[in-house]
């Protein structure tokens, strides 16, 4: 009886074999071993958007999801590797970043990695780990997550008088990662030409954020000098985030000595003083004019 029970088991186990293996097979691609495409070995995206690392089995149209699993994983910069996202059978889970796999899209053998709202800590190298029954493959792909500078270039208020040293600010805020270069030039009318300043330039300490960005600011000293009168001042920040470099521009109309600036004071006000008294004469005139008018009138009538 037990050996009747034990060959009617081995058989029906072969059965199963025999369905399940062909049909294994046949989700393969056709040269019969499993092999998946990444899209690159690195990928760059901007902090806060979203992403989709790919992963696709290659010269596949279909594939039957219930013979087959998909496993993400995550190495972060100290080389931890942590679960991601996994799919098998009835079961799928994501693990702590609201990673998905499209279903519908894992019938074609796309099992591209989605990932929602980047944020830094989810830089790292990523492994997608792909079975179907007998074969297994994997890819990886690093992800890189930056963030470009925000930038505004303005004079310091504490430094608006005259005959003081003024100081021109640039700061950039919210950049990612660390490393940001920050130069400065000028122009006049005498040369055209935007010339490299090398002098009197501060820039730092680089301040990190709770978020794990970076600011820093970048101050440029002018001495009190009529050569600074219609200068145009130029700051250029360069960051690995922006396809290009960020310049702005500043002028300061009116850098002047307190000479001058009092000879133009005494010019506007003998000025003034001179069109009062000006506006006060025709005044005079026109009274004494009328006096005497209404005089001689008054001699005709008696």
């Amino acid at each position: 009886m037990d050996e009747r029970v034990a060959g009617r088991v081995s058989w029906d186990f072969l059965r199963l074999l025999l369905v399940l293996i062909p049909v294994a097979w046949l989700t393969l691609p056709a040269a019969g071993v499993l092999k998946v495409e990444m899209a690159e070995e690195t990928q760059t995206v901007f902090l806060n958007d979203n992403a989709t690392i790919s992963c696709k089995v290659s010269g596949s149209s279909h594939l039957d999801i219930n013979i087959m699993g998909i496993t993400w994983f995550r190495e972060s910069l100290n080389e931890t590797e942590v679960k991601v996202f996994e799919f098998y059978g009835n079961h799928q889970e994501a693990f702590g970043s609201g990673a998905i796999v499209s279903l519908s899209r894992l019938k074609t053998g796309d099992a591209s990695l989605q990932l929602f709202g980047i944020q830094l800590r989810e830089a790292g190298r990523y492994r997608c780990e792909m079975v179907v029954t007998p074969e297994k493959a994997q890819g990886t792909v690093f992800l890189k997550v930056v963030a470009s500078p925000v930038s505004v270039l303005f004079q310091d208020p504490a430094t608006v008088k005259d005959n003081e040293d003024k100081y021109i600010l640039c700061k950039s805020s919210g950049f990612y990662p660390k490393d940001i270069n920050i130069t400065w030039n000028k122009w006049t009318q005498e040369d055209p030409q935007y010339l490299e300043i090398s002098e009197g330039i501060t820039t730092g300490p680089i301040v990190k954020n709770k978020d794990g960005t970076f600011n820093v600011t970048s101050r440029l000293r002018l001495k009190p000098s009529l050569d600074h009168n219609m200068t145009v001042y130029q700051c250029v920040v360069r960051h690995i985030s922006l396809p290009t470099s960020q310049r702005f521009n500043f002028t300061l109309p009116g850098i002047e000595s307190e000479k001058s600036t009092g000879v133009r004071i005494i010019v506007i006000c003998i000025g003034s003083i001179l069109v009062i008294g000006l506006i006060l004469g025709l005044g005079y005139f026109f009274w004494k004019r009328g006096c005497h008018r209404n005089r001689t009138l008054d001699n005709d009538v008696y």
